[in-house]
C-alpha cells in the first residue's frame, strides 16, 4: 500500500513537465489525479500514463488564468472522486526578458496565471480539504526569487515571490484546519527547460556546473517523489516552508 492510498490530488499544468512528474509520482504512492491544464491531448496523454499504472486520473481543461472558473473546476473534481486531499498549483505561464521591453500585460500575465490563479485555487479547494479532516497544498515558485543576478527575471519572481507570501500566510491561518501549505522551487527537465538548452547550449552548461549536485533534476524523480514526501505522513509536522530542489544552487537562507 502507498503512502497516499485512497487520497485524491488536483494537478495544475499536469499535461506535460512538472506537473506531469508530479503526477506520476503521487499515483505512483495510490493516489487518484485530477489532471488539469489547457490543452485536452496533453491532459489525455497524461492520464493514459498514469493509468497505466493501475490508477484512477481524470483530465479537467482548465486555463488557471481563467479564476472565475477556479470555484467550478474543483467542485466538479470533488464531485466526480468524491472529496479533495491534495492541491498542487504548478501551472505557470508568464514572460521573461527585460523590464523596459516588457508591457503591462506581458507583466499581469504572470500574476493571473500564479498568484491570483494560486488565491483561487486555494479558496476554493478549502472547504474541500477541511472536509476530509485536513490535506495538503504545494504551491510551485522558483529559486529565481533570490538570484543575485535578477536580468530578465524581474517578472517571473515577482509572481513567484507572491505566491511564496500566500504559501506562509495560508500555513499559519489554515494550520488549525490540519490543512498543510508548502512551495518547492524545484530545477527540472522539463520542455521549457530542453528548449532552452537547445537555444542556448553554452549557458545551459555552465548552469548545470553550478549545480552542486552536478544536475538537473528529473521531473518524476526528483521533483515529484519531493512532492510525495511533503504530501506524506513523514511530513505531518511540516508547514508554511519553502523547499528549494535545485542541487543546492539557491541560498534561501
Amino acid at each position: 500500500m502507498g503512502s497516499l492510498e485512497s487520497k485524491v490530488a488536483v494537478v495544475t499544468g499536469a499535461g506535460q513537465g512538472v506537473g506531469q512528474g508530479i503526477a506520476l509520482a503521487l499515483a505512483t504512492e495510490g493516489a487518484s489525479i485530477a489532471v488539469l491544464g489547457r490543452t485536452p491531448q496533453k491532459l489525455e496523454a497524461t492520464c493514459e500514463l498514469l493509468r497505466a499504472r493501475g490508477l484512477r486520473a481524470e483530465p479537467f481543461v482548465c486555463d488557471v488564468s481563467d479564476t472565475d472558473r477556479v470555484p467550478g473546476v474543483v467542485d466538479a473534481v470533488a464531485d466526480r472522486f468524491g472529496g479533495i486531499d491534495i492541491l498542487v498549483n504548478n501551472a505557470y505561464t508568464g514572460a521573461y526578458g527585460p523590464l523596459l521591453s516588457m508591457s503591462d500585460a506581458q507583466f499581469r500575465k504572470g500574476f493571473h496565471s500564479g498568484p491570483f490563479a494560486t488565491f483561487a485555487f486555494m479558496k476554493a479547494a478549502h472547504p474541500h480539504l477541511k472536509r476530509r479532516g485536513g490535506g495538503v497544498v504545494v504551491n510551485l515558485v522558483t529559486s529565481a526569487m533570490v538570484r543575485w543576478d535578477l536580468r530578465n527575471y524581474g517578472a517571473y519572481a515577482a509572481a513567484k515571490v507572491a505566491v511564496r507570501s500566500l504559501t506562509r500566510s495560508a500555513a499559519c491561518e489554515w494550520g488549525p484546519d490540519n490543512i498543510r501549505v508548502n512551495a518547492v522551487a524545484p530545477h527540472a527537465v522539463s520542455p521549457a527547460y530542453e528548449k532552452w538548452q537547445t537555444a542556448n547550449p553554452e549557458e545551459a552548461a555552465a548552469f548545470c556546473e553550478s549545480i552542486p549536485l552536478g544536475y538537473v533534476g528529473d521531473c518524476e524523480q526528483d521533483i515529484g517523489r519531493a512532492v510525495v514526501m511533503l504530501c506524506g505522513p513523514d511530513a505531518r509536522y511540516f508547514t508554511g516552508a519553502t523547499v528549494p530542489l535545485d542541487g543546492g544552487q539557491a541560498n534561501f537562507d
